[in-house]
């Protein structure tokens, strides 16, 4: 059984819809420190520290076992967005996103004993259509706040797929994690049957 080193619930349900045995235990870390350490680098490589800091903390506390470390970021233009921290918040996100594309970078790393053993990072990108006043209220009257825990203000799986006129990249990256590349890294570590 792995341990997937975060709290998220779309990653926890995405191993749990894979069929993937997995103990969560979210990592300990300061995020946005690390980003500023980072100086604001590039949103992938960015991304893939996250997942390494979150893979790696969690196994320095779990000898022997693989730890699954995996974090998103999401860019529009020159900015970053982060999680919104109110509704009026996501309101200026989302009047921010419309008619725009978003890059969704997302990124996963496989550590044992405080050693990283596998990474991966993918980039989506979705075409965001235009957003009027009225349709904004109502989205966020039905998703509000289920999507307050979303970066992107959206769940694609549900009527967040309303906000887009395309989406280009694996569907499980705009989920938050390359689901696929980490199936195929588990069964390289024999954590799944080949």
């Amino acid at each position: 059984m792995i341990i997937l080193a975060s709290k998220s619930g779309s990653r926890q349900q995405m191993l749990r819809q894979a069929g993937v045995a997995f103990e969560a235990v979210p990592a300990d870390i300061d995020e946005r420190a690390l980003e500023n350490r980072l100086d604001h680098g590039a949103p992938g490589p960015t991304a893939q520290a996250l997942a390494d800091a979150k893979a790696l903390t969690v196994s320095d506390n779990h000898p022997g076992r693989l730890v699954l470390g995996s974090d998103s970021l999401v860019t529009v233009g020159p900015r970053r967005f982060d999680k919104p921290v109110s509704r009026e918040n996501a309101v200026e996100h989302l009047k921010y996103f419309s008619g725009q594309v978003m890059e969704l970078h997302s990124a996963a790393t496989l550590a044992r004993d405080g050693k990283i053993e596998w990474q991966h990072r993918d980039v989506a990108r979705l075409y965001w259509r235009e957003l009027s006043d009225a349709f904004i209220g109502e989205y966020l009257e039905a998703e509000w706040p289920a999507v307050g825990y979303c970066v992107g203000v959206f769940r694609i799986e549900g009527p967040g797929v309303q906000l887009f006129e395309k989406v280009e990249g694996d569907f499980f990256t705009v989920l938050g994690m390359p689901l696929l590349p980490v199936l195929g890294a588990l069964r390289a570590q024999r954590e799944l049957v080949e």
